[in-house]
């Protein structure tokens, strides 16, 4: 259902003495429509390309950490984010009885942290762009760099232009295109099972809880729904005919709300999906070509930053891009790749210290964290909820 935001098209408020500029960005999720967003704003005139028949993100809730909600100010749709978001207050990591191993403040001297539904964000994002500009059911087949223009074949017509956005994901076709020699997506060790749960009684603190290869993340939504996410080791593929008898097996005796929050769903409010990333790229640019978000830096979830970069990579490329953009490309991607990558490296290794499954390494986990400075942890996030765009 649209969310009842207005109109939301803003008028280009830069670069208005430069001829019309045009940009072709492959993938409508929260990256690709960022980045219409931004080049729109910027006086582009962009196409966006959807494979989708419709437009619906597939997900349930998302938080959204200091970064990403100024780059969501940047782009002009702040207000409306925060409209349907709860702001968290305090939160941590427990075991899996809920005894608290690490407690923390997410309202940061950065900002505050947000949560809401993803489909919300992403409707957000679909109002603030021209309608006449996004093209469902349209599949991008082939694209290629020539010279100054981009050339991108989709359902058998060529549309050239003067910049194409590869947004379209972990299994991107702009990255198979112009980067051949990229490697493929690797398994990242395991699988999540996400969901939505009706409004149940939960202290106000929001937490991820761990055991021994498995771990369950809470937090409420503004209308008091309980975002829930559910993590486990398993073998890539693995399919389950029942998802709500598996999550019972494996975590009815894991604390409360959690058993609870399993009887008050069912299988059709599940979402099940194994967990990749992608390997560092050597440059995330191609002639006339750019790539962001999942399609650039696919990363684990962890961190709880993969969309929050691509709204970064957003605003930073129509920065970048506003004047010269075979310069302002070589500038986007020495600010964008170094920076994403840390940030992919540290969700890696900080996934391999929660899912720790072995009788030495749970404990040792469980007392590193109990014994961690909350001051420290602040510190170690500083860098990554500091972003501001390079020309704000």
């Amino acid at each position: 259902m649209a969310l009842a935001l207005g109109n939301l098209d803003p008028p280009p408020t830069y670069a208005q003495d430069l001829a019309e500029r045009t940009a072709v960005i492959v993938g409508a999720g929260i990256g690709g429509l960022a980045a219409a967003i931004a080049l729109h704003r910027r006086g582009w005139t962009v196409k966006v390309l959807e494979r989708a028949p419709a437009l619906r993100e597939v997900g349930a809730g998302i938080s959204l950490w200091p970064n990403a909600t100024r780059a969501l100010d940047l782009l002009g749709v702040g207000d409306q984010v925060r409209a349907f978001s709860a702001v968290e207050g305090p939160g941590g990591f427990r075991d899996h009885q809920g005894r608290w191993l690490f407690r923390s403040n997410l309202q940061t001297p950065y900002g505050n942290t947000l949560m809401l539904r993803r489909p919300h964000l992403l409707d957000i994002l679909r109002q603030a762009v021209p309608t006449e500009a996004i093209a469902l059911n349209t599949t991008a087949t082939a694209v290629e760099s020539v010279g100054n223009q981009v050339l991108v074949t989709h359902n058998g017509v060529q549309t050239s232009a003067d910049l194409l956005v590869g947004a379209d994901g972990l299994h991107s076709t702009v990255r198979a295109s112009l980067w051949p020699d990229a490697k493929p997506p690797v398994y990242a060790g395991y699988t999540t099972w996400r969901l939505i749960a009706p409004p149940l009684d939960l202290d106000s603190d929001v937490a991820e809880s761990w055991g021994r290869g498995e771990r369950v993340g809470l937090f409420r939504l503004a209308d008091e729904s309980i975002y829930t996410y559910l993590i486990a080791k398993t073998p890539p593929g693995t399919q389950y005919p029942d998802n709500r008898a598996e999550l019972q097996r494996r975590f009815s005796h894991w604390h409360d709300p959690i058993p609870t929050i399993l009887n008050t769903v069912t299988n059709a409010d599940i979402l099940h999906h194994d967990i990749y990333r992608l390997p560092a790229l050597r440059t995330y640019v191609a002639g006339r070509a750019a790539l962001l978000g999942d399609a650039a830096h696919a990363m684990t979830p962890d961190l709880g930053q993969g969309a929050a970069t691509a709204l970064e990579d957003a605003v930073d490329l129509a920065d970048a891009v506003d004047n010269d953009i075979t310069q302002g490309l070589h500038r986007y991607n020495d600010n964008r790749r170094p920076r994403t990558q840390a940030i992919a490296r540290r969700a890696s290794t900080f996934a391999t210290f929660a899912q720790a499954s072995g009788p030495l390494t749970v404990p040792l986990r469980n007392t590193a964290t109990r014994l961690l400075p909350e001051r420290l942890f602040q510190r170690a996030n500083q860098p990554l909820l500091t972003w501001r765009s390079h020309e704000h």
